[in-house]
């Protein structure tokens, strides 16, 4: 093996996957990650081109939304190809900076993908709790403001951990990564060198960006429903609570795992077996992400108009032709 600065005799790595999957199910569930990979992107996709050609969806919620879109679409993108490829042609195979490339994004768009849900709780909190004042605290420039420094700032932390890895940190020899990606956990279960300070420096950093804005979002909700119970149209509690009910499954489903994976170490008598650390770790990466689009858009009364709109255009764009040709060969 090729050597890695003074740190590494390590090239690369391999990426196991679930242990415990037999042979045979390897093209099912690479094609499983497939359908989700493609789900993800083109449904995100979609929302940045609605973004893009309607100027009515140019508000603050929206631009969350933009935002979101883009960032699950660059989750999907660094974590899902090296996943199907694992799975579809056995090949597990990443190379030493690679894998720290991959290691570093995964924990960015994670990151900032807790950043934004905290905006979002954010903008709805606001927007229900302080109707009034809401078009003069959360304007375009605000929130444009709020999600660059989301993009910004998530970076720091994964910068940081990444440096570590590549100078601090040794590799001389088990290369084989117990999961379905690159991520700090794995890496330093395979180091030489002594990771107490970092395993304990990332688990913080990591705990830190998940707990601060879960807490804000925890308050924003509780703030919303009790606002909603006050309200004298009990229509109107319904479709809040039912807005509320399930976006606030798709955050607990992307919080309470992440806690639970990244704890087991540090609680006592807890163990989690490998396969159910590496199902847990990709439910609370990759469900969000396709679940999004049809959760915080596509059930939203602009969206659907627009789409609705764009579909009967299209349909009178089929239909024109025909309805010529028709006239044509009548007056021929």
């Amino acid at each position: 093996m090729s050597e890695q600065g003074n740190y590494t005799r390590v090239s690369e790595f391999v990426i196991v996957g679930f242990p415990g999957l037999h042979p045979s199910f390897f093209q099912l569930v690479a094609w499983l990650f497939c359908f989700i990979y493609v789900t993800t992107v083109v449904g995100n996709f979609l929302l940045v081109v609605l973004f893009a050609l309607e100027r009515n969806l140019q508000k603050p919620m929206y631009i969350i939304m933009l935002s979101l879109a883009l960032s699950d679409i660059g989750f999907a993108t660094v974590a899902l190809p090296k996943v199907i490829a694992r799975w579809w042609w056995d090949d597990g195979r990443i190379s030493f900076h690679t894998c720290l490339f991959q290691e570093q994004m995964i924990h960015y768009f994670g990151t900032l993908n807790s950043l934004i849900m905290m905006n979002m709780a954010m903008d709805r909190y606001l927007a229900i709790c302080h109707p009034l004042r809401y078009p003069v605290l959360m304007t375009n420039r605000t929130m444009s403001g709020l999600t660059v420094f989301s993009w910004m700032s998530a970076q720091v932390a994964p910068v940081i951990l990444t440096i570590d890895f590549s100078r601090k940190v040794a590799f001389c020899g088990p290369n084989r990564i117990l999961h379905a990606y690159c991520d700090a956990a794995s890496l330093t279960k395979l180091s030489c060198s002594n990771m107490v300070a970092i395993h304990e420096s990332s688990y913080g950093m990591a705990m830190f960006v998940l707990l601060l804005p879960f807490s804000f979002i925890i308050f924003s909700y509780v703030s919303i429903i009790i606002t909603v119970m006050r309200m004298a149209n009990a229509q109107g509690r319904l479709k809040t609570f039912s807005t509320c009910v399930t976006q606030g499954c798709v955050i607990l489903i992307y919080y309470i795992p992440r806690f639970v994976v990244y704890s087991t170490p540090y609680i006592p008598n807890l163990t989690m077996t490998p396969d159910l650390r590496i199902a847990l770790s990709l439910v609370y990466s990759l469900f969000p992400p396709v679940a999004n689009p049809f959760i915080y858009c596509f059930r939203t009364k602009e969206i659907r108009a627009i789409l609705g709109r764009w579909r009967q255009g299209w349909r009178n764009s089929v239909t024109e032709p025909s309805k010529h040709n028709t006239v044509a060969v009548i007056t021929g």
